[in-house]
């Protein structure tokens, strides 16, 4: 089957499908710059979940610098969510902290939180992508936050591809 043809059985957006066109797997992983689509993309097609979790916590780190000096709670639960991956904290822990961080209301908070809730539900992964380019759009100016965006989002894709690689994809089921 095609990777157009996987992402509409997916449903997948449609901005992605349409980005994909005709490209196999490898070139569109390799050429993507959105580490919100490839998350979510990984987490339907069977990567493990700590492998995951992983890669929406080193996503959801990219906001940390948007969360205000003294506030520890996204900080501290994408650490729960990294020792669980490590098994170093048990899931009750990141959910925890999840909902501690959850109810901080800046963007960096909620990257963080979806981070952690990676660990229980794959789709939250994808949302710890755009949520962690949310927070850059959050700083910038509403003339450059466009352009923040695309960079931020560019930046998680190349975070993404260090944790998944195309082979990793290839083998799931």
């Amino acid at each position: 089957m095609s990777l157009h043809d996987q992402l509409r059985e997916l449903n997948a957006c449609l901005e992605a499908v349409d980005w994909v066109g005709d490209q196999p797997l490898a070139e569109a992983w390799a050429t993507c710059d959105r580490g919100d689509w490839m998350l979510w993309f990984a987490a339907r097609t069977g990567i493990d979940r700590k492998v995951l979790v992983r890669a929406a916590c080193a996503c959801a780190r990219q906001s940390l610098q948007y969360v205000p000096a003294g506030e520890d709670r996204p900080r501290i639960t994408i650490e729960t969510a990294e020792a669980w991956c490590e098994g170093r904290a048990m899931i009750e822990e990141v959910a925890a902290y999840a909902a501690s961080s959850a109810a901080y209301a800046a963007y960096a908070a909620y990257a963080a939180s979806s981070a952690a809730d990676a660990a229980a539900d794959a789709d939250a992964a994808a949302d710890a992508a755009y949520a962690a380019s949310s927070a850059a759009d959050a700083a910038s100016s509403a003339a450059d936050a466009a352009a923040a965006r695309r960079n931020s989002l560019k930046t998680l894709a190349d975070i993404v591809r260090q944790f998944i690689t195309v082979e990793m994809l290839e083998v799931t089921p």
